[in-house]
């Protein structure tokens, strides 16, 4: 499954240079990724019977392969690559509008569905539903 969003590197995520800075992707990242969960009716944080659960990171990362500069727009589009028992594996596909043959990055990250509660966080297996709306055309209702 994947999903479009869209951001504007803006002047305060670029250095002096106004190249954009590493550490912007990853914030991109995680918001893309709630871009693509909200499209399927999700979210990164929830209740359910009074218990709260979110996906917390696992891991990140990514490779950068050309500068993104102030005022591009940039294309990203998520895709959910596997879903475990608790756990998602993300792709993040940067492009400058205009320029979608031209990846200027790629991420990955993972997460992993945990309850929270007074004992810290467990990982807690993804219901049926979830699975469901993960995979669902976000166009399409579930």
């Amino acid at each position: 499954m994947s999903h479009l969003s869209k951001r504007r590197v803006e002047f305060s995520d670029t250095d002096m240079a106004g190249i954009a800075h590493f550490s912007r992707f990853f914030l991109w990242m995680e918001q893309a990724e709630h871009d693509f969960l909200e499209a399927r009716g999700l979210s990164v944080v929830f209740e359910v019977d009074g218990c709260r659960h979110g996906f917390p990171r696992v891991s990140a990362s990514c490779d950068y392969q050309r500068p993104v500069r102030y005022r591009d727009w940039l294309d990203i589009v998520v895709t959910l690559e596997s879903v475990g028992r608790s756990s998602l594996q993300y792709r993040f596909d940067f492009t400058v509008d205009g320029e979608p043959t031209a990846v200027v990055a790629t991420g990955k990250m993972s997460t992993c569905l945990c309850k929270l509660g007074l004992d810290g966080m467990r990982s807690t297996p993804l219901s049926d539903r979830m699975r469901e709306q993960l995979q669902a055309d976000p166009g399409k209702a579930v």
